[in-house]
């Protein structure tokens, strides 16, 4: 281990072209005294043993190499710290994730997991969405009518083709006023923004589409806050997170309900909160053992 503590910030490279969060937060580790570096998780050569911690990132296209991304986890929770754990990595990078929350007891939207051509069942009414399991960005996702079923058994078959597990579930309507998305620091409540919708065509797999159009700052109410708080709860392990987003959205009763859980290398929103960055510098300082 180096005299001066190395923290890497695990990114892709693409992360290293586009991240505009990591050359503020190495510069800013580094200002703390840390050696802190940003590294694609597939470089070659990078000896992550001889960091005092590893934070997941943006290790952006990891879905397309999943099994490689869960061994690389693995390896590099087995000398050192790794945030989010690895167990919590292969855990969420499989969106069935959601029907555990489901299983606890957390308001979720419902979701059906779709293996093989044998299980497939689409809604009679009412607009749906099919998405693979293991997906980011909404890549590869589409949005459908109820007159729509050929089309969208058509898009399942294609993830199926792809060796993916699709998922359907229902469009939420009111999602049109704004998918909520809070955030955990070290298992506090730090900041929350609202986005607007995504799959806004019909039929249509847009992969180049905006992941989260026009953020703005949001004051999350007592529902929002206690179904975050129930959908952390539910997460396995016991230790705080490094960092959670929970994205949610209000069901036709009103109420909210869980759209996904990030644990993995989320947009965390640091620059529409005052204190975010800082919190999360101190975090990570802490558990590379310097804090």
């Amino acid at each position: 281990m180096p005299s001066t503590p190395r923290v890497a910030l695990a990114t892709s490279a693409i992360g290293l072209e586009l991240d505009a969060d990591l050359p503020p937060m190495v510069a800013a580790l580094r200002e703390r005294g840390l050696d802190a570096v940003a590294v694609a998780w597939d470089a070659e050569g990078f000896d992550w043993s001889r960091c005092a911690a590893v934070v997941i990132r943006s290790t952006w296209g990891y879905t397309d190499r999943r099994p490689e991304f869960l061994a690389w986890a693995d390896a590099v929770a087995a000398t050192t710290r790794l945030d989010n754990p690895a167990g919590i990595v292969r855990w969420n990078t499989d969106k069935s994730y959601l029907l555990d929350l489901t299983g606890h007891g957390v308001p979720t939207v419902p979701t059906r997991l779709i293996a093989a051509p044998a299980d497939i069942v689409l809604p009679e009414r009412g607009q749906f969405v099919v998405k693979p399991a293991v997906s980011a960005g909404a890549r590869d996702s589409a949005r459908y009518t109820e007159d729509q079923h050929h089309l969208a058994a058509r898009h399942i078959a294609a993830l199926h083709a792809a060796g993916s597990t699709a998922m359907v579930q229902p469009y939420l309507t009111r999602i049109d006023e704004g998918e909520r998305a809070l955030v955990y620091l070290g298992g506090v409540f730090s900041h929350a923004i609202r986005k607007g919708p995504v799959l806004t065509d019909i039929g249509v797999i847009d992969n180049d589409r905006v992941a989260h159009p026009d953020p703005v700052p949001h004051v999350p109410g007592p529902a929002e806050l206690e179904l975050a708080e129930a959908a952390l709860a539910a997460v396995p392990g016991r230790d705080p997170l490094l960092y959670a987003r929970i994205d949610m959205a209000l069901g036709d009763d009103g109420s909210p309900v869980v759209m996904e859980l990030e644990l993995v290398e989320p947009n965390l929103f640091l620059d529409h909160s005052r204190y975010g960055l800082q919190r999360f510098l101190d975090l990570v300082q802490e558990r590379a053992g310097t804090g």
